[in-house]
């Protein structure tokens, strides 16, 4: 019950935050898209998009500091790199990333966030089974 509650609480501060990064600066919180915004011309500047990515980051180093949670990555770190790689190949690849698709594109019913978050649902899913009941291992 406790990983619900957190589950819960969770995507309810990133839903607000999200609804108020857009009724403030009048601009979607694709995390993807702020971070090309924020170094694609170099050093980043203290932007809306500079604070709210810095409160992302610094967020969960504060809450780390009060709450240790029982998960341990058991995967080596060269398999993390590749998989944080793929994943930026895959934003830039689809144009958003899952916080611009699944969380701002599904609440406008925008029909390429619904497909965009479709198909990495589904890749993810094919991915975790591929691993675990085929590969074995990971």
């Amino acid at each position: 019950m406790h990983e619900v509650l957190l589950a819960f609480f969770g995507g309810t501060l990133l839903g607000l935050t999200v609804v108020g990064y857009l009724y403030v600066h009048g601009r979607i919180a694709g995390i993807s898209g702020l971070m090309a915004q924020q170094f694609g011309s170099g050093l980043p500047t203290k932007t809306p998009a500079f604070w709210f990515l810095s409160g992302l980051i610094l967020t969960s180093f504060v809450v780390g500091l009060f709450w240790q949670p029982e998960i341990q990555l058991n995967s080596h770190p060269l398999i993390l790199i590749i998989a944080g790689l793929l994943v930026g190949f895959g934003t830039r690849l689809g144009s958003g990333c899952t916080s611009g698709h699944g969380i701002c594109g599904l609440s406008r019913l925008s029909l390429r966030s619904i497909m965009a978050t479709f198909t990495f649902m589904l890749t993810g899913f094919i991915t975790v089974y591929v691993l675990r009941h085929i590969i074995g291992g990971f």
